[in-house]
């Protein structure tokens, strides 16, 4: 049997209740969860320029086999940054982070631009200054320990991880939490609502006679609540008493 647009919607409308439930179940304890319960994390980063150290900004002639082969070492380098080599180093010099260097190796991202000769380091923490501490103490150790291990001056400092006064976490975002909690909850609310009507097969209304059985509707019995026999019965009496009423008026 195939179904209209009219028919979903219907099918939607029998069990809106479920839906409306789910959908702010799920919204409001995504709200609370992202609000109140979630540390925030701050991100801080620096960036290194893979450059000749005799190059200097403003020459008139620019070697593009060196600029070529630099952003061909950017690959190896970003590589080498995230080893016991240079890590190890960073845990020695800086026993303040009280981080191991496979913890530092999980926590230092590198990344580049394609045909750039740019390095971005980026380290998230709970805490923004210590994040700062720990890119910028990267950095600084691989700029000093990269001509000993590839034999060349190549590699500057462009910025440092400066501190914030109010720092703004990179997450959670609550706003993009509940929107993402919200679409999801309804999407399952509205499976949830189909796979209930896939597998009831109960014929309830007049309707679902003709639709299903395609048989004319002879009566129907309706359902009876207790209250409705209470007033029933109380309307009764009622009735018979306002009619003895009359009968002894009439009899004067």
């Amino acid at each position: 049997m195939e179904l209209d647009l009219k028919d979903y919607i219907k099918i939607i409308m029998k069990r809106i209740w479920i839906i409306i439930t789910i959908v702010l179940l799920c919204t409001v304890s995504t709200g609370i969860v992202s609000y109140f319960f979630i540390q925030p994390v701050y991100e801080a980063s620096t960036k290194l320029i893979v450059n000749k150290s005799n190059e200097r900004p403003g020459l008139d002639q620019v070697d593009i086999n060196s600029i070529n082969l630099n952003i061909r070492l950017i690959d190896t380098y970003k590589e080498v940054i995230k080893t016991p080599r240079i890590m190890d180093k960073v845990v020695k010099d800086y026993p303040e982070f009280n981080l191991t260097s496979e913890q530092l190796i999980k926590k230092v991202k590198v990344s580049s631009v394609n045909n750039t000769q740019v390095m971005t380091l980026v380290v998230q923490d709970l805490s923004y200054d210590k994040a700062a501490n720990i890119v910028n103490a990267v950095s600084k150790v691989f700029q000093k320990e990269i001509p000993s291990i590839m034999k060349v001056d190549n590699v500057s400092l462009l910025n440092e991880a400066t501190p914030i006064d109010k720092p703004i976490p990179v997450k959670p975002n609550p706003g993009l939490n509940i929107a993402i909690g919200f679409v999801v909850s309804l999407m399952a609310a509205i499976g949830l609502v189909f796979l209930l009507e896939y597998f009831d097969d109960s014929i309830k209304t007049e309707d679902d006679v003709k639709q299903f059985l395609e048989l004319p509707t002879l009566a129907m019995i309706a359902r009876i609540e207790e209250e409705d026999l209470i007033n029933h019965s109380s309307t009764k009496s009622q009735s018979r008493q306002a009619g003895e009423a009359t009968r002894v008026t009439v009899n004067q």
